[in-house]
């Protein structure tokens, strides 16, 4: 069972992290909304106390009421803001006096009593969320004035439970949209699993991995035996042509130098016996490949430097991936062209393998993004791009190994562990 569970494929693998993607996208949606509704539902109680209050404020009947005294006040405001309470929707109106005696409240106990509340000065509309003798509510004071003198105030109030109260309907509809996206992100994830299983099988993760690395490995070194191959039959033509003008130490000239510059390779490649065999013959195509572009070629190999980790395939995926950018870089920079590829032992006992190159650098703005899948700074045009790097990125990764970025010059550093010698 257990080995069941690490062998999972791609495809579920993808699905999982879909459904796990979208639940989180469902809860937040719903969350979103509520904190939306309520602070909806307390904008439109500012709304409507502000509004009551000014309206009252602004009548006449209410200025003269006040001037005529609390008594009368009370006689006459008491059953408006009664009504006007019931039709408003809101929670109580409290007609005062300009020092703040009530003349008006819903409880008739509470009239004489000084307001609970925040009174400006100078006078001022003021809304603000207040704990008085119903509890915490939302209220807006407005002054009533007569002229430039202020003879009472009118504050108009919901209670926080009623605001809350007003939410309580919405939550279902919440809800709802939730569960509507989160039924529409499973649906997605279903046809995502399908159309990834339709690529890969049943196929773990890895395997998946193993076979675009293969796919890469097979992709650069059929590039650079393309290129080596090119190579030689140019200079083999240039040397037959050579011999049949009779110019026969210029022919054996040109064929000693092509070889002696393959030796010196090859020596350094096979320097040491715990080399790398693979990435030895990944380097003699790419030497070719770098010189049928115009590209100066340098290769420091350390004879003491360990075998990788890494299988075959997966070395010569990374080492062959970071020369071809480099190589892209460089032919499309300026002269003086050059790529250098660097493959030492590290402080730890492991493996560095650095490639930097000549080319214009990596522009600030998108080096995070590099590593991203699909992204590249080359033409969309050109099928296969985005890959890889990103494949590079994960084949480090999964070894323990680390990448690294540096600029003026570009230069890629990858740190991988080195296998112990038996």
């Amino acid at each position: 069972m257990a080995r069941r569970g690490v062998m999972r494929s791609a495809a579920s693998r993808v699905f999982a992290v879909l459904v796990a993607v979208v639940l989180v996208a469902g809860v937040l949606t719903a969350v979103l909304l509520v904190l939306d509704a309520q602070r909806s539902a307390r904008a439109e109680a500012e709304r409507v106390t502000r509004s009551v209050s000014e309206t009252l404020a602004g009548l006449p009947e209410v200025r003269s009421a006040l001037m005529s005294g609390p008594s009368a006040a009370t006689s006459e405001l008491q059953p408006v803001t009664e009504r006007i309470t019931r039709s408003a929707g809101v929670d109580f109106i409290t007609v005062m006096t300009a020092d703040g005696i009530r003349v008006t409240h819903r409880d008739p106990g509470q009239i004489g009593k000084h307001y609970i509340g925040t009174i400006p000065n100078p006078p001022a509309t003021r809304t603000e969320e207040f704990t008085g003798t119903l509890g915490p509510s939302v209220r807006t004071i407005v002054p009533v004035l007569d002229g430039r003198r202020t003879v009472g105030w009118v504050s108009t109030g919901v209670t926080v439970e009623s605001i809350g109260s007003t939410l309580l309907p919405r939550i279902p509809y919440a809800i709802g949209i939730a569960l509507a996206v989160t039924a529409a992100g499973v649906v997605g994830a279903l046809v995502v699993r399908r159309l990834t299983r339709r690529v890969t099988g049943d196929l773990p993760a890895r395997e998946v991995r193993d076979a675009v690395s293969s796919y890469e490995s097979v992709r650069t070194l059929g590039e650079a035996l393309r290129a080596q191959n090119h190579e030689h039959g140019n200079r083999m033509h240039t040397a037959v042509a050579l011999i049949e003008l009779g110019r026969t130490d210029e022919a054996v000239e040109l064929l000693t130098e092509t070889s002696r510059q393959s030796q010196a390779l090859v020596d350094q490649v096979t320097a040491a016996r715990a080399g790398d065999p693979t990435v030895g013959a990944l380097l003699l195509g790419k030497a070719a490949q770098a010189a049928e572009r115009g590209v100066e070629w340098e290769a420091v190999l350390d004879p003491g430097t360990p075998r990788m980790t890494l299988t075959a395939v997966d070395a010569v995926s990374v080492v062959g991936n970071l020369i071809d950018n480099a190589l892209d870089a460089a032919a499309a920079g300026p002269e003086p062209r050059w790529v250098r590829f660097t493959l030492a032992p590290s402080e730890a006992g492991g493996v560095v393998v650095e490639v930097a190159d000549s080319g214009d650098g990596i522009p600030p703005g998108v080096r995070e993004r590099i590593f991203e899948p699909g992204f590249s700074t080359k033409p969309a045009v050109e099928a296969g791009r985005g890959v890889g790097l990103p494949l590079v990125q994960a084949i480090v990764e999964a070894a323990g190994g680390t990448l690294r970025l540096d600029a003026a010059p570009t230069r890629f550093r990858a740190e991988l562990p080195g296998r112990r010698a038996p």
